[in-house]
Formats: structure tokens, C-alpha cells, sequence
């Protein structure tokens, strides 16, 4: 397995740490079935996938053996976002190589400078991401992951813009909403969530992300660095 290292992965301040800490002891307490978790959100830009990669990094500190997945394959920007490259500079390929039969599932594999978290990447675009996400590749991929790590994370494309959160949502144990304090109205988080019950998935929760903190008599914004799980 090919070695990922990140130029713009950012530490993470105690603040952050602690929400994390909580936000998987509850994932613990939803039970040990729980090993393939989708996390989506309503709209794009509410640190859904910063969530993800920062609670795989959380779990992965604890000792879990975690794989975080990539499966937003109309337009990630995780590669870029991370400055992500292997040790060598060669290409990196991912799941839409591997959904498409190009690429065996070890192939798609990385390893990464984080102990115990591994990496699936969402691999170039493509013209049918919803219909290649429905087929037997996917399913035999959650299979054989869920028999080699202690946790899979499905990082997945919002909800409330693309369906493709609901189509991989059945194969999943459960699932986690991000929805940032203020950005999307009561009603259309309703409607998101109301998609993910129609799906058959287990909703563990959600997770109020950028929330302000009341500190020192003044409130401060911390965007992307505070959660609140519910």
C-alpha cells in the first residue's frame, strides 16, 4: 500500500480535540455494529468533509484502525485542500477507478502520514456518478473494508444538492448530518433528513458545525473548528 503525505494538513487546536473526543465516545455508544458510518450535509460548504477527516484522524489517535472514503466523485476537492501526493509523485487513483473496473480495491488503497488511517480518494469525475455508485463494486468494497478496519467513514456529496448520498446510504450502518450553525433554514435540514430516513439508514445524529463559542464575555467564530453533536 502507497504512502500519502499531506503538505496542508492543519493541527488540531484542544478545542477541536475535545469536540472530537465527545463526538466519537456518542458514535460509541450507538453500538460496536456501527462500522461503516455516511456523513453528508444539506449544502455544500458546511465543513462536512472537514468533520470526516478530522474525526478519522480522532479515532485513528485512539487506536482504531480507520478508513476515511471519498465518495464525492462529481467533484472533490480533498486532494487539492490536503496538498496530498505520494512519497514518489506518482498519480494518485481512486474510487471512481475503482467503480469503474479500472482499478483493483488495493490499488485505490493509500496509507497516510496519520497512524492508523488510511485513505480512498474520490479519483477524477465522472459522467454517471449516481449510477456507478449503485453497483456491485461499491457493495463488495464496504465488505471487504468493514472486515479490515475497526471504522469506515463515507464521506458523501450533500444531500440536499445531489442524491447520491441516498443511494450509498442503504449499504451504510448508519449515518451523521453536518449542518452549519445559521447557513441552511430548519425546514430544508427537515427535508434532508426526512431523504436519509426514506434511504433505511440508521440517523445516529448530527453535528452543529461552526458554531459560535461564548468565551471571556465575547463571542468568537471558530469556522471548521468547533462541533456540537446532537
Amino acid at each position: 500500500m502507497e504512502k500519502i503525505v499531506f503538505d496542508k494538513l492543519e493541527e488540531l487546536d484542544y478545542g477541536v480535540t475535545e469536540a472530537l473526543r465527545t463526538l466519537k465516545t456518542n458514535i460509541q455508544f450507538c453500538g460496536d455494529d456501527i462500522k461503516t458510518i455516511l456523513l453528508t450535509s444539506s449544502i455544500p460548504s458546511e465543513g462536512k468533509s472537514t468533520v470526516t477527516l478530522n474525526l478519522a484522524r480522532s479515532m485513528a489517535a485512539s487506536g482504531q484502525k480507520v478508513i476515511y472514503v471519498d465518495c464525492d466523485i462529481r467533484k472533490s476537492v480533498i486532494v487539492g485542500r490536503l496538498g496530498a501526493h505520494t512519497e514518489n509523485r506518482k498519480k494518485i487513483f481512486g474510487l471512481s477507478h475503482y467503480l469503474s473496473g479500472q482499478k483493483r480495491l488495493e490499488e485505490v488503497c493509500y496509507s497516510t502520514e496519520v497512524d492508523g488511517m488510511d485513505m480512498i480518494f474520490a479519483g477524477p469525475s465522472v459522467p454517471n456518478p449516481t449510477e456507478i455508485l449503485g453497483n456491485h463494486y461499491f457493495e463488495e468494497m464496504l465488505e471487504t473494508l468493514r472486515n479490515t478496519y475497526d471504522i469506515v467513514l463515507l464521506d458523501t456529496p450533500p444531500l440536499g444538492s445531489v442524491i447520491d448520498a441516498a443511494v450509498i446510504a442503504p449499504k451504510a450502518d448508519g449515518a451523521i448530518l453536518v449542518v452549519e450553525q445559521g447557513k441552511v433554514s430548519r425546514r430544508f435540514i427537515k427535508a434532508v433528513k426526512k431523504q436519509l430516513e426514506n434511504s433505511g439508514v440508521k440517523i445516529l445524529g448530527a453535528v452543529l458545525n461552526k458554531i459560535e463559542v461564548k468565551k471571556q464575555g465575547y463571542y468568537k467564530k471558530y469556522y471548521g473548528n468547533a462541533y456540537e453533536y446532537r
